[in-house]
């Protein structure tokens, strides 16, 4: 009779974890920051299909980098929770800690019963009716839950682009400052840091951005095209229209938002 193969339970979990860090890194990274106008999500991402960025409810936003095909299943799954929620009960009862603390469920079982962990970050945010009541959440693949304020950074290069914001982000910033900031932050990988010649440049149509926009009065979520970035970075293509109907606009609160991707 043969002998079961043995691993101990303390490395199959360091197995587990180095094999979803792994993964997760040589995802593109997505910077969540905050600023007066709301919660800014910024990533490098030319797909115009497959969203990193995503509305989840009226106020809550959610991003994630990792394998696709799981976060979009996370995704799904949070809109789903969102709907029913707020249906049953009452549109206010849909918030990013209760979303948060599903996902840490979900997470949580799948790392310890799968034999494959998600190889996933997230970042469920809600924007408050004041910079105080923002509420960032940042969760890894095994349900660990962090509440972040100001700002956070995931993926891969999270080390370096965390430090980029830690040394430029200040409370108040407007929507402007707060895109500049995230796309320099992007732009300050370990490829930009390991050539010496500072932040990468990132064109406008390689972004994927989206605005939690606190001034809306219900679906605050909206994403800013290209031409759009392009006014409010102060890259070319300033002058072509916008989203917001003149050149290098923001869109109003009177603008239809997009629906969820």
């Amino acid at each position: 009779m043969s002998v079961p193969f043995y691993v101990s339970p303390e490395q199959l979990m360091k197995d587990k974890a180095d094999f979803a860090r792994k993964g997760i890194a040589r995802g593109r990274a997505v910077v969540v920051v905050a600023c007066a106008d709301g919660l800014v999500f910024a990533s490098e991402n030319a797909s115009r299909a497959l969203h990193k960025i995503s509305e989840i409810y009226d106020r809550v936003a959610f991003a994630a980098v990792g394998k696709y095909n799981e976060f979009e299943n996370l995704r799904v799954a949070g809109v789903r929770y969102a709907d029913l929620r707020g249906y049953s009960y009452d549109r206010s009862d849909v918030t990013a800690r209760g979303l948060a603390n599903a996902y840490a469920q979900t997470l949580g079982t799948i790392f310890t019963t799968e034999s494959k962990p998600y190889e996933v970050e997230l970042v469920v945010a809600e924007v408050g009716a004041t910079p105080e009541q923002d509420q960032v959440y940042r969760l890894t693949y095994d349900g660990s839950v962090a509440d972040e304020h100001g700002y956070v950074a995931m993926g891969g290069s999270a080390e370096q682009i965390t430090a980029k914001l830690a040394e430029r982000w200040r409370p108040g910033m407007d929507l402007a400052d707060a895109l500049r900031l995230a796309v320099e932050a992007l732009g300050s990988d370990a490829a930009a840091a390991a050539a010496g010649s500072g932040p990468r440049a990132i064109a406008p149509d390689q972004l994927e951005v989206a605005v939690l926009d606190r001034a809306r009065t219900r679906r605050t979520f909206r994403r800013l095209a290209a031409p759009a970035l392009a006014g409010l970075l102060g890259a070319p293509g300033a002058g072509q229209q916008g989203e917001g109907g003149r050149a290098g606009a923001v869109p109003g609160p009177d603008t239809p938002p997009e629906p969820p991707a």
